[in-house]
């Protein structure tokens, strides 16, 4: 009889700044910042479709500047990588279409008053596996993608090209805490001239085994490097992009759970935006506070109204006091209104694009404030 093994497993996967939906991000969110620098007042929902030889910029734009939108894009794709038409998408010559509206009056009435701009939940979450006080899957998903684009962009491995995808499968022991990479999944788009076993051999060395630490490889990692063994044909060339395609990517990779709505383009009035990063600002300050191990914050809001009509906490049992103490303190110090985020964050400005790929959340790299854990020690003290 065959005993279970007395470990559990979770999957994440990451993309690099190639990936077709993730150029879609980027540009929704270049345009975003652009305006934003000019007009810190805009109401801006901004989406994009990238596919072979196009780039489809729609949405509801409220500002009295003017930014270049075509120049955004194109600049947004060459700054990617994409710069040859030997790629099927080259920033000089793809074509551009465009089709921009204002914010419906009828959402604009509730949102001048403060009011939430839509109906709907937002989920934050935090926990003590990793520095970052994220799950460890998506921090090692995140930490690859970048390493597969860094060894592009310097040449050490001059034969990659933008497009590329990575999975990681992290083993759990009984108490909950992560024991080791028990597999990698890695496909990395290229020229042609590279052989595929020279490509593995590369990937593994610059890649996989600069980027995962050995004591987390003890237990014997596989890796399934371009399983396919060709991907020459990639970006949106292979497949259509579309702003807001990668959530999971953008958030916790699955491990905590997604109210649903996207980031990219969305001015900070929009709660699917502003309620998410002020959902993760109070869960990563509970577990910063030393108040629990791993915290889920949820935000609800009904459209045109300026408070949250709800709020929970869920610390999975691993809280120092019960959840709805918690909940009574956040309710109590943190202000998750739609203006009360943007204030506390400070919101206004362009600062989102650089967040559009690898990731919103755990980041050390960028200007990223609700990654703040000021408030730790008031929230202890409000508690305690």
């Amino acid at each position: 009889m065959s005993r279970e093994p007395a470990y559990s497993v979770f999957t994440s996967e990451s993309v690099t700044e190639g990936h077709p939906d993730k150029l879609a991000d980027q540009i929704s969110d270049a345009i975003l910042d652009a305006i934003l620098a000019k007009d810190p007042l805009a109401r801006v929902a901004c989406e994009a479709v990238v596919t072979t030889g196009l780039v489809i910029v729609v949405g509801e734009i409220t500002t009295d500047c003017y930014v270049d939108i075509p120049r955004i894009i194109r600049q947004t794709i060459r700054e990617v990588g994409y710069t040859r038409a030997k790629y099927g998408f080259d920033a000089e010559t793809c074509g551009v279409i465009t089709s921009i509206d204002e914010q419906s009056p009828d959402i604009a009435q509730g949102v001048d008053v403060g009011g939430a701009g839509d109906s709907g939940m937002m989920f934050g979450y935090a926990c003590d596996e990793t520095p970052e006080l994220m799950p460890l899957p998506i921090t090692l998903a995140h930490r690859l993608a970048r390493r597969l684009a860094e060894v592009r962009r310097n040449k050490t491995l001059s034969y990659l090209r933008p497009d590329g995808k990575v999975q990681v499968t992290v083993r759990y022991g009984q108490d909950g805490k992560p024991l080791g990479v028990d597999n990698v999944v890695l496909s990395a788009q290229h020229h042609e001239e590279v052989e595929t076993e020279q490509l593995r051999a590369d990937i593994a060395e610059h890649v996989i085994d600069a980027v995962i630490p050995a004591e987390l490889r003890e237990g014997g990692l596989r890796s399934y490097i371009n399983p396919t063994g060709r991907f020459v044909i990639g970006g949106p060339v292979a497949d259509a992009g579309l702003t807001g395609r990668k959530i999971m990517v953008d958030t916790y990779g699955g491990y905590a759970r997604h109210g649903g709505g996207c980031f990219s383009g969305k001015d900070p009035t929009k709660v699917d935006r502003a309620g998410a990063y002020g959902a993760r600002h109070v869960a990563k300050t509970i577990v910063a506070s030393g108040l629990a191990k791993r915290c889920e914050v949820q935000i609800a809001y009904a459209i045109g109204v300026v408070k949250p009509v709800a709020i929970r906490v869920d610390t999975f049992g691993t809280g120092t006091v019960p959840d709805t103490t918690l909940s009574t303190a956040v309710s109590k110090l943190f202000d998750l209104s739609p203006l009360g985020i943007i204030k506390e964050l400070n919101l206004r400005r362009p600062l989102f694009r650089q967040a559009a790929v690898y990731g919103h959340f755990g980041r050390t790299d960028i200007d990223a404030p609700w990654e703040s854990t000021t408030r730790a020690k008031e929230l202890a003290e409000e508690v305690g």
